[in-house]
């Protein structure tokens, strides 16, 4: 095998063998490939394409880069994954509440890329919660608890942990079958039995427009099962932020909010319902996904999935007394203000794009891989579309740590709303499922 034979026959059109990329991905996890060589590979793959078994071969040799686990549990083993939206804090309700169930989530995440906010960093936002943990600790506490949101230790997919990296610094994150790839190789490697893939589209997912959102969706969907998964998409609406805040402590507010019932956000609720009932019917839990959507339900109203919750918090060294306490326990920014439009009229469109860079100007996203994110900052009573803004109505409130920032922010805020004197048409929460 060689690195640059394989290069060129991905650069002419030609069929790579199932050998040859379970050679080229072990030589990404090992080292035997340069970054050079990565970096060819991954744009030949972004101009010219993979065939659908390439890709099917390509994830399952990055899955099997590094370790993959095997469960013998009572329950079956299950996940979601999204692709990426403003305000999407999914994860912290249905990981607890598919556990009270009967299901069992290792939910492997990641944290905050480009605009959109990471799980992982608004787990953080929670004091002494550690999300880097040992396979050995993602296992036990999975067995113990039925659910465990952490990173991806460095034995889990090597080579997609490089090929990442290389992607990000050589213009081809954009790759449809790179990107199913490398979403899936992680998932896959937590020795899944069924999985639930929400593909946003809108202004604020990384796919702008349907056609782009559907032809990701049937590929995760086509190289999943290829790859013997049992899996669905659904497409999902990011023209708006999922709730109404943005940042990692102001979105762990929502969630407990939602969890404990002190304060139910509606499309929070309606879409962990969905996709949980999904993945209930897939693993077997229930009749349909209808049936599988009333019990995430009760698993909800019931307070089961807020303990759930409080126990994985505490096991991964958070407070013991965080569902009681939480409260006291998140961080709070010290400048807070509102945002007013500069006229009345109704939210006809909002960029949520622009409102994700604004969080991450405050210091609520990475800029750079190594920057330190400030859990308390963000934006939070965002309008929604079609809300009537009057004298009386803010867009949003902003949450900085300096006046300086807040000031930067109100400007960037106020343009990411657009105003006129009609109602929109709101879009559904779900456009489509694919199977």
């Amino acid at each position: 095998m060689d690195a640059a034979v394989i290069i060129a026959k991905l650069r002419d059109h030609h069929p790579l063998t199932g050998p040859e990329i379970t050679w080229f991905a072990n030589g990404l996890a090992d080292g035997g490939v340069t970054d050079a060589q990565a970096g060819a590979f991954a744009m030949a793959v972004l101009l010219n394409g993979i065939s659908r078994d390439e890709r099917v071969a390509l994830t399952a040799a990055m899955r099997d880069s590094g370790q993959v686990l095997d469960w013998a549990l009572p329950g079956p083993v299950l996940d979601k994954h999204s692709t990426g939206g403003v305000g999407d804090c999914v994860s912290l309700l249905l990981a607890p509440a598919l556990a009270a169930c009967g299901a069992y989530v290792p939910m492997i995440s990641g944290r905050g890329l480009g605009h959109t906010g990471g799980t992982l960093d608004k787990l953080e936002a929670i004091p002494g919660y550690r999300a880097e943990v040992s396979v050995e600790r993602l296992r036990v506490i999975t067995e113990q608890i039925g659910c465990a949101i952490v990173g991806a230790s460095g034995d889990i997919a090597p080579a997609d942990k490089r090929l990442y990296a290389i992607r990000d610094v050589t213009g081809t994150v954009e790759s449809i079958d790179l990107i199913t790839a490398s979403i899936l190789s992680k998932k896959l490697a937590a020795g899944l039995e069924g999985l639930v893939l929400d593909v946003k589209v809108g202004s604020g997912a990384f796919m702008k427009d349907m056609q782009a959102a559907e032809d990701l969706a049937q590929s995760l969907v086509e190289t999943a099962q290829g790859a013997g998964c049992m899996t669905t998409a659904l497409i999902t609406d990011m023209n708006q932020p999922l709730v109404a805040s943005m940042g990692n402590a102001l979105e762990v507010i929502e969630v407990m909010d939602t969890l404990t019932g002190t304060g139910v956000t509606p499309a929070l609720w309606d879409l962990t319902c969905v996709l949980g009932g999904e993945l209930l019917a897939l693993g077997g839990l229930a009749a349909d996904a209808g049936d599988g959507a009333g019990r995430i339900a009760q698993a909800l109203e019931s307070g089961d999935a807020a303990e759930r919750f409080g126990e994985m918090v505490a096991e991964l060294g958070g407070p013991a007394d965080f569902v009681e306490r939480w409260p006291d326990r998140l961080p709070a920014a010290p400048v807070v203000r509102e945002v007013r439009a500069e006229g009345a009229g109704i939210v006809q469109a909002i960029d949520g794009h622009a409102l994700g860079l604004a969080v991450v100007d405050l210091g609520g996203g990475r800029k750079r891989g190594g920057d330190k994110i400030n859990p308390s900052v963000g934006l939070s009573e965002l309008a929604p579309l079609g809300e009537d803004i009057g004298a009386d109505v803010p867009l949003a409130m902003i949450h900085a740590a300096t006046n300086d920032d807040a000031d930067v922010a109100e400007a960037a805020v106020r343009a990411a709303f657009t105003l006129g004197d009609s109602a929109p048409v709101i879009p559904p929460l779900v456009h489509r499922r694919l199977r």
